[in-house]
Parts: structure tokens; sequence; C-alpha cells
């Protein structure tokens, strides 16, 4: 898993908790890579989840929560980082149609190795909601969650989201129906 995951998990750790906390999470999980992490570099997903597993431990906030804090948390810095995506897109279901075959080409060019998950979609019409499928090795569909959220509110735009989660043999899968707020029963 590509470094910026890692050292943006760290940031998000201080702001939200403090300096302290992040030295909690270094000492209780003995990260293989002692838990000095680079944005450029390859790190094991594994040292992420054992960290998310001690911060909910000492915090006594679930792993979804977490995990959707740290969405949250993401979409910030992306939408500072990489702001000409969201300005481009205009939306936020303009963007998510973008995710696999504009974002994450550019972020291969840039990091060849990184493991990405897929994102594909289902056109949204007047008789059906916007659906967004996530499938990954990893189960990170809660941070995906919170990315979709954040993303939605940074166009100041109004839908519910509905997630259904799911595995298809090792693959961890997730539907998101976005509704427009407007239209939901």
């Amino acid at each position: 898993m590509k470094g910026l995951v890692f050292t943006e998990f760290m940031e998000m750790v201080e702001s939200k908790f403090d300096m302290d906390m992040v030295d909690t999470l270094i000492d209780n999980t003995s990260p293989a890579s002692g838990g000095c992490y680079t944005a450029v570099g390859s790190y094991d997903f594994q040292e992420l989840e054992n960290m998310l597993i001690e911060l909910s431990r000492q915090t006594g906030l679930g792993r979804a929560q977490l995990m959707e804090t740290f969405g949250r948390h993401l979409a910030s810095v992306f939408t500072e980082k990489y702001a000409g995506f969201f300005i481009e897109a205009g939306s936020s279901l303009a963007l998510f149609k973008q995710i696999d075959k504009h974002i994450h080409v550019e972020v291969k060019k840039l990091y060849p190795d990184a493991e990405l998950p897929e994102f594909s979609y289902e056109e949204a019409n007047e008789c059906a909601p916007f659906k967004l499928h996530y499938r990954s090795q990893r189960d990170l569909s809660m941070l995906a969650f919170g990315l979709i959220n954040a993303t939605i509110e940074y166009y100041s735009e109004s839908f519910d989201v509905y997630m259904q989660q799911g595995k298809d043999g090792d693959k961890h899968i997730c539907t998101f129906t976005l509704t427009p707020c407007a239209y939901a029963a």
C-alpha cells in the first residue's frame, strides 16, 4: 500500500487525537517499518490494519467509524493536492465516473506498483439512482464511504448514500447507491 495512505493516517490521528496517540499506536503495534513512512514508499497493509485495531481499542470508536473519518480526512487532502481533478469534474457524480478511467490511470503513471481498488458505475436516470461499485483485495469500503460523502459535501450536493457490502471470493465488494435527497422516498 502506498505511503501516502500511511502518512495521512498518522496526520489524521495527530489532528483528531494527539501526537501521544501516534506514539502509542507505533509502540503498541510494533510495525515492521518502525512507523516511519514516506508518501512515495510502499508498506504492508497489515500495519495500517493493526494501527486501526489499536486506535479502536484506545479510543473506544469502532473500526468502521474510524475508517469513515479517515476517508473524510483523505478527501480534504485530495481536494487540496489534486484540486484539478475536482475542478475539472465539476460534480461528485462526474468525479466518481472518472475514478478508474482517468484518476487511477494518472496514479498508476506516478506509482506503477500501486494496488488500487476497482470502481465501476451504473448511470443514474429519472427512475434509478446512481450506483458506484467498489471491488478490492482490502476491506476499505468504509474509507470509500467517507471519501464519497466528503466529496458530495465538497460540491455542496445532497445525496442519500446507502452501501451494501459483500465478498466475491477473496475480493471485498460494495455497492454505494446515491439517491438525490430531493427524490428520496
